[in-house]
């Protein structure tokens, strides 16, 4: 079944490539529609109030700013007060080299945050087979540099970044400790990727007809001889097939294997000591220290297959959280027509953003996707997800995207910028 999925998309590529390379009005390189290093300005500044699962209620404020000072240099910012107490902010497209060698940098830190911890990895575990998982002090630090050529057609990509965290409590479905991390080790890793990036299509932020491929290496270097040393390849690919002269369907593949050169520490009871855990504390119900052994047991799953990219979220398998299936392998297939209701540029100035629009879509998309610790139970059980979503394309390059999604775990709303399926 696996090869058959995979010869399916294949072949479904490849009639698009061959639409898109014979059709009266194309070439195997479709002209680009535009210029694809934009100066408009524009700028957002609004309220984020935000209420997740876990992690409490609150509110912030974010901004973006759009090619600076007749630049092509974006910048964003955002506070977080409440339950998620934190800040980031973020510099793309400084050109080191004007339209050649493009420098991105963003760092981001939060005093608390939590993810969701299900019972296993795979795709067996159920809706509410959870606990979640608080960590303090957690920051995220990195750049990436990247060589673009030939109009943005062929990139060379490389990137490197810091992430710490510290565990601190393990909590029930209802943000309930269940018990505290006594004496966990602040977690620091460095994670580095390189990659190369082919972009056969007419546009490279709004994209309606050609091909493009993201293939990329991204490894993380053990810390300590109990973490696992391994690395992870991922490989995008997205056929747009023209649908008339601005409306375009979409097929998308993305693959991500673990490949695990030495296993990291496999001994439940030495992980439950490094992470402060006492899984088999008698003031712990049954059910308390089952939720803690699943942490446990998440964490030998990690050090002895590796982690792969995950799926749910905003932009693979849409209708369930973020990281809800993960494993050492994963295998996606999506599809989406995009409609565009207009295209014509249209100023708008209202106090908390300036821009000018150009286009505004309405999308439908169907999902699916499975990820597996072994590779040969890859694609034994599938999940699927569908739904429709808004898109608003500006001149300065922002893609603002309205998305509800639904399965069989019910329903999920993205509001987010830029188009899903990208690799970065």
């Amino acid at each position: 079944m696996n090869m058959f999925r995979f010869c399916a998309v294949t072949f479904l590529v490849i009639a698009v490539a061959a639409q898109t390379a014979f059709a009266d009005d194309a070439s195997l390189v479709p002209d680009r529609r535009k210029d694809q290093f934009s100066t408009d300005r524009g700028y957002y500044l609004f309220p984020m109030p935000y209420s997740i699962p876990g992690v409490g209620e609150g509110i912030g404020v974010m901004g973006i700013g759009m090619n600076l000072v007749g630049t092509y240099t974006d910048v964003f910012g955002f506070a977080l007060a409440g339950g998620l107490p934190g800040w980031g902010v973020g510099v793309s497209d400084i050109h080191i080299i004007p339209k050649t060698l493009i420098l991105d940098a963003t760092s981001i830190q939060f005093g608390k945050s939590t993810i969701t911890s299900y019972q296993q990895r795979g795709m067996q575990s159920g809706e509410h087979d959870f606990s979640y998982l608080q960590f303090d002090q957690y920051g995220f630090t990195g750049g990436r540099l990247t060589a673009t050529f030939a109009d943005r057609r062929f990139e060379v990509y490389g990137g490197g970044y810091l992430i710490g965290s510290q565990l601190d409590q393990v909590l029930d479905q209802n943000s309930n400790t269940i018990l505290d991390a006594q004496g966990s080790p602040t977690w620091h890793t460095k994670v580095y990727g390189f990659g190369i990036r082919g972009d056969l299509t007419d546009d490279y932020y709004d994209p309606r007809k050609g091909i493009r491929l993201d293939v990329g290496r991204w490894w993380s270097p053990p810390a300590s001889s109990s973490d696992p040393d391994y690395y992870r390849m991922e490989y995008n690919a997205t056929a747009y097939l023209p649908l008339g002269k601005r409306s375009t369907w979409l097929l998308n593949y993305f693959r991500s294997d673990a490949h695990v050169t030495r296993q990291g520490e496999t001994n439940p009871t030495e992980i439950e000591n490094q992470q402060g855990l006492n899984c088999s504390d008698p003031t712990l119900t049954p059910e308390q220290q089952a939720d803690c052994q699943d942490v446990v047991n998440n964490i030998v799953a990690g050090n002895t297959y590796g982690t792969a990219t995950g799926l749910g979220g905003t932009s693979r398998l849409r209708s369930y959280p973020e990281g809800r299936f993960t494993g050492a392998h994963m295998v996606f297939y999506g599809t989406e027509v995009r409609w565009t209701l207009t295209e014509e540029a249209h100023p708008f100035d209202i106090f908390i953003a300036k821009d000018v629009r150009t286009v505004l879509q309405v999308a439908l998309f169907y999902e699916m996707g499975s990820v597996a610790d072994k590779r040969e139970d890859l694609g034994d059980i599938y999940r699927s997800s569908y739904g429709a979503g808004f898109r608003m394309v500006t001149a300065s390059g922002i893609v603002l995207r309205a998305d509800v999604a639904t399965g069989r775990e019910g329903i999920e709303t993205t509001i987010i910028f830029g188009y899903p399926w990208e690799s970065f």
